[in-house]
């Protein structure tokens, strides 16, 4: 069979926890899904925070160097600008049925989307398998992960 150039996987990197990057990670990866495309998520470094059992409901919108927010920077470090922005865009994602975090990490496993955690990342942050979310897949390398995207129609995506 000849190869189209067609992409048969994705393996999306989330390395920052952001309301913002999660986001688009996730619908990148749901997208993919509905595509009949494979996904695999990896978390590495801040991304980890996404699929903390404890952080994972109170991430946030970045507002200070963030030049999406159009605000001087000084202006987005003021004491709760931030609490502001994320209180803004949950509004705004309630208003057209955006999935909450936890729920949107359901979908994609109940859709086939592999969750991996960095081993890497899970050590320097001192974090245990059991302080995840149980859907989680596994702790893996980075090694690990490369392998998995072996193959002619991968592609690999760092949010």
């Amino acid at each position: 069979m000849e190869d189209n150039g067609s992409i048969k996987k994705m393996m999306i990197i989330l390395s920052k926890a952001t309301l913002e990057n999660v986001y688009a990670c996730f619908v990148l990866a749901n997208g993919a899904r509905m595509e009949g495309i494979e996904a695999e998520i990896f978390f590495t470094f801040f991304g980890l925070e996404a699929i903390h059992n404890k952080k994972l409901d109170h991430l946030h919108i970045a507002t200070v160097g963030n030049p999406a927010m159009h605000m001087p920077t000084m202006l987005g470090g003021l004491p709760g600008m931030e609490a502001i922005a994320t209180s803004m865009m949950k509004k705004e994602m309630e208003k057209i049925d955006m999935p909450d975090v936890r729920e949107f990490l359901e979908i994609l496993t109940a859709s086939g989307v592999k969750l991996w955690a960095c081993k890497l990342a899970m050590d320097m942050f001192h974090y245990n398998k059991e302080d995840m979310i149980s859907d989680l897949d596994g702790v893996i390398t980075v090694g690990d992960f490369y392998k998995q995207g072996s193959g002619v129609g991968t592609h690999m995506l760092f949010i």
